[in-house]
């Protein structure tokens, strides 16, 4: 260590160690020398490996750009015609009320139609039997009566499932008295401007520092602001990708705290999306973990009822994703001692691979990828560590594309099931501007520093949401 003093330095006739031949770095009196100069380790550690969590979307989705403040889409509807119902047992009588509340998709059908015409066929179905039945009259834009081709239910059914399979008329009778439209839904999002901005003065802009840095954006060097704006940069793009994930619409006008007028209307991000038209583990029964087969048929029959999108990826948190490699390798009856986990003609010289990219179950093809934003202690890791009831262990994406029509273009076009629409035209490109002001480097005003201002106006498009499901 130092040897220091606080009396005036004085010079020795030899190379000595004396404590009056040096001046003390850190008394304040004479800070001007040390006994021994610090070994400079000169490039910064990166102790925690690539920071950004960026690349999510980019992976499984498109941008494109758009000009108005609004984004329009419209889905298919189910082809067939299924409800949910209530039957009424009328004293016995031949006809009986049939009473729908709801689509298959569980959406209400209150303010609107039944598409059940006369001369259907349909089947009426409770929990414990199924009756085939022949529609005589529709008497209101909610019920219908229905006569039977054998045996009625003997009782009220308070909920029931209803199926239209075809119509039957006799020979002479006139067609249809009605027609059904195609049915369909439409959807919109709404973009939101994303902000940040880095700012440095120009005294420290001058300064050059001693610690060779680097980052993620690229930038090495001595000069310490440069990597502060690289890693703004970086966490800018983080943010790009986390806003279209986390973000919520609201349900009650926010004021921006800059002016009393503006309001903040948010936009839908991905879990919004999932949680409010997809699929949600939690929501299935029988469901907790989707580690064991049992629990993934559970979810594959989920899928059945939606798009049977056969390629879907899996982006899980580390504990699922070890998991689902544990399931699988369960299902090797060799692998009871762990020595033909993954990779099943393991020797003693191959290093053994203990988990799996992917597996195929009934007519599925599901690839497996860790996803850093949910492990992360900076991101969403650390609210998960807090929350674990309700913590977001994963997310099905389905692989693919899908033929939607757009309202602003006027046809149809096929899309990814997930993309970022980004305002743009030919005079500003709004996907992710920067630009420098100050007087730093190009001078633009008097400000004795240099701004690094960034701005992105985007909004997240999920398309098929029935087709996602949450692992929550």
């Amino acid at each position: 260590m130092a040897i220091t003093s606080n009396v005036t330095p004085a010079p020795a006739p030899l190379k000595q160690t004396l404590a009056s031949a040096y001046i003390d770095f850190t008394s304040g009196a004479n800070d001007w020398a040390q006994q021994y100069l610090p070994d400079l380790m000169e490039q910064e550690a990166e102790i925690f490996g690539d920071r950004t969590i960026s690349g999510f979307l980019s992976m499984i989705g498109a941008e494109e750009a758009m000009t108005s403040d609004q984004v329009i889409w419209s889905e298919q509807g189910r082809l067939h015609l299924s409800y949910a119902a209530a039957y009424d047992h009328t004293g016995g009588a031949a006809e009986q009320l049939v009473t729908v509340s709801a689509d298959a998709d569980g959406q209400s059908l209150s303010g609107s139609k039944h598409g059940v015409r006369k001369g259907d066929m349909v089947l009426i179905a409770s929990s414990t039997a199924t009756y085939t039945g022949y529609v005589d009259s529709t008497p209101g834009d909610l019920t219908f009566t229905v006569d039977w081709y054998k045996t009625g239910p003997a009782a009220d059914i308070a909920a029931c499932k209803v199926l239209v399979f075809g119509s039957e008329y006799a020979k002479g009778q006139v067609g249809r008295t009605g027609a059904n439209k195609p049915g369909f839904k439409s959807y919109s999002n709404n973009p939101i401007i994303i902000k940040d901005k880095y700012e440095i003065s120009g005294s420290d802009a001058s300064q050059i520092g001693w610690v060779e840095v680097s980052g993620e954006e690229g930038q090495t060097g001595y000069l310490w602001y440069l990597k502060a704006e690289g890693d703004t940069r970086a966490r800018f793009t983080d943010y790009l990708e986390m806003t279209m994930v986390e973000a919520q619409t609201a349900t009650s006008d926010l004021t921006d705290y800059q002016s009393s007028t503006a309001v903040l209307g948010g936009t839908q991000g991905l879990f919004e999306a999932i949680t409010t038209r997809g699929n949600e583990s939690t929501g299935i029964t029988g469901v907790n973990a989707a580690t064991d087969l049992a629990e993934f048929d559970l979810i594959l029959a989920e899928f059945d009822k939606n798009g049977a999108i056969e390629e879907n990826m899996m982006f899980l948190n580390r504990s699922t994703s070890l998991a689902i490699d544990d399931m699988l390798a369960s299902m090797n009856s060799y692998g009871a001692g762990g020595t033909s986990y993954g990779v099943f003609d393991n020797d003693s010289d191959m290093a053994l691979n203990l988990g799996f990219s992917g597996f195929r179950r009934g007519s599925y093809d599901f690839y497996k990828s860790d996803w850093k934003y949910l492990n992360d202690q900076s991101t969403r890791g650390l609210i998960n560590d807090i929350n674990t009831v309700g913590a977001i262990r994963g997310v099905f994406v389905p692989a693919g594309v899908s033929s939607v029509y757009d309202q602003t273009l006027g046809r149809n076009l096929k899309r990814p099931f997930l993309h970022v629409r980004y305002r743009a035209s030919q005079t500003d490109d709004r996907r992710l501007k920067t630009w420098v002001t100050g007087s730093v480097g190009a001078i633009t005003s008097d400000l004795d520093a240099m701004e690094v201002n960034y701005l992105s106006e985007r909004c997240l498009v999920v398309q098929g949401a029935n087709n996602f499901m949450l692992l929550n």
